[in-house]
């Protein structure tokens, strides 16, 4: 019967302390690993069925909690500290710590982002390009810069404090975001790159999953019929076993 060890890993980085969990196969040599990245209050947990199968499979897995990404998250900062950009600096130390690891193969480190967790994860693989073999994006949240700037078209009309679906944001979330056009600042990372999206999606149309699609050179998009923006049983399994194969082809 195939097992696999689970372990809590603590991350310090810019004075804050991450809080995550590793998924590691049982066996002695490297192997890829993928991180995930939640979405808009989400935790590790959310893509723990998703680590659980990989790991089983022979691919690490790493879930964490953004820095103040929800108001269950057992990672530092509170809600209105965090933003897109604190975010990235979140996983940009995850990268760091993990790329050490002795049975991580740190030439097949594959990113994997959900809604708001997926913009991030956009980012930081500008930047890291060379250590980051392939990308997997779940509802893509192309759409909060241009959906906030609408909401505050200006400096002056950002509040300090702002509740969004019972989440406290500071003014720092939104004035970080004002008059930025994400897809300036993406579209360079030229390794594969697989996009799920649901043709339901009220909160994260398609047309931005579509748009990601066309703006990097080796993206695909598999459109799931029916699916809105969190995917039923069924559509979660066959992310997961996309997930897999996504991995193996590209290792």
């Amino acid at each position: 019967m195939k097992t696999y060890n689970k372990k809590v890993v603590k991350i310090k980085h810019h004075g804050r302390t991450i809080y995550g969990v590793s998924y590691m196969p049982e066996n002695t040599k490297k192997c890829p690993v993928v991180i995930f990245c939640h979405g808009f209050n989400g935790t590790n947990k959310d893509f723990a069925m998703h680590s659980e199968y990989l790991a089983l499979n022979g691919i690490a897995s790493f879930c964490f909690d953004f820095c103040g990404g929800s108001v269950n998250s057992n990672s530092d900062l509170s809600t209105t500290e965090m933003s897109l950009f604190t975010e990235k600096e979140d996983l940009c130390a995850v990268i760091e710590y993990i790329k050490q690891w002795d049975l991580i193969d740190s030439h097949h480190i594959f990113l994997f982002g959900g809604s708001q967790g997926r913009a991030v994860v956009a980012l930081v693989a500008e930047e890291y390009k060379e250590d980051i073999k392939g990308i997997l994006l779940l509802f893509p949240a192309f759409c909060i810069p241009d959906n906030w700037n609408e909401v505050f078209p200006t400096l002056d009309s950002i509040p300090d404090t702002h509740e969004v679906w019972g989440v406290p944001l500071g003014r720092v979330y939104f004035e970080t975001i004002h008059g930025f056009d994400i897809f300036n600042h993406i579209g360079k990372f030229d390794k594969d790159i697989l996009i799920f999206h649901g043709d339901q999606d009220e909160i994260v149309p398609l047309m931005y999953g579509e748009k990601a699609a066309k703006i990097y050179p080796n993206a695909e998009i598999e459109i799931f019929q029916g699916e809105g923006h969190g995917f039923s049983e069924p559509g979660n399994r066959r992310v997961i076993m996309m997930t897999h194969e996504f991995v193996k082809s590209n290792s």
